[in-house]
């Protein structure tokens, strides 16, 4: 999640008090937020999501073969697909992100399949893993998405969801990395940060000469008009013969 309005809380997820149905662009100005939600239970492993050219080109952040899905919110009851409103659509909204996941038990690297399902063992222990990648700036218009910065921080929180014990899905049992809003600062390259461009000497000397040349050309041009307007007097013709 990802702060785009100035008053947009941690808390609440975004902090619009308008009640479930009542919330609108206007009355919720200020409290959006920007959401990737990703839920693995459908997808395999390995295999990227998000967004794509169907669900793209219908105009809104779903994700329909991996639930990757971008979406933007005022508060818990008012959270919406990207392009999909409570009371307006706008069909140039789609998904920016895309993603994978992994897990360390997971060995069998030359790929999976719908028919490999479940892909690993129950209760394997190991390390997940999540790849995900969105571009700095999106062609949002409606401050459904947030727009990042190279060098400027922006607020973001992370949260993950875990099916203990085979309980189902629960909206206030997640594992939240703070208890506020933490700073996602997007640094510059280590070789954009090292990159200094040398001066260009070579255009300086063609600059000059090319100065050079035009100054002297323009002092021959004045000696040869002052000296033919001198001599104009004494300048010969000779006539043609008529035939």
């Amino acid at each position: 999640m990802f702060q785009v309005g100035e008053k947009a809380t941690y808390y609440n997820m975004g902090g619009c008090k308008d009640l479930p149905g009542s919330c609108t662009r206007k009355s919720c100005r200020d409290h959006e937020v920007d959401i990737m939600h990703f839920s693995v239970g459908n997808a395999i492993p390995g295999r990227l999501y998000g967004g794509n050219h169907i669900d793209n080109a219908a105009g809104n952040g779903g994700d329909r073969f991996g639930h990757l899905v971008d979406v933007y919110a005022w508060n818990p009851h008012c959270r919406y697909l990207d392009g999909i409103g409570p009371k307006e659509n706008n069909s140039n909204a789609q998904n920016d992100w895309h993603g994978a996941w992994w897990h360390s038990s997971l060995t069998f690297h030359s790929g999976f399949v719908d028919d490999d399902s479940p892909y690993g063992k129950k209760d394997d222990k190991g390390t997940y893993y999540f790849e995900f990648s969105r571009p700095l700036r999106t062609m949002d218009q409606f401050q459904q998405d947030a727009q990042f910065t190279i060098g400027e921080p922006s607020n973001m929180a992370v949260a993950f969801w875990y099916p203990t014990d085979g309980k189902p899905w629960s909206n206030s049992q997640h594992y939240s990395a703070s208890c506020d809003w933490v700073t996602l600062d997007i640094q510059p390259s280590l070789e954009a940060a090292r990159y200094r461009p040398a001066p260009n000497r070579s255009w300086d000397a063609a600059t000059a000469f090319a100065l050079l040349l035009s100054v002297v050309a323009v002092c021959v041009s004045i000696f040869v008009g002052y000296s033919a307007s001198k001599n104009k007097s004494g300048v010969q013709f000779t006539q043609l013969a008529e035939t």
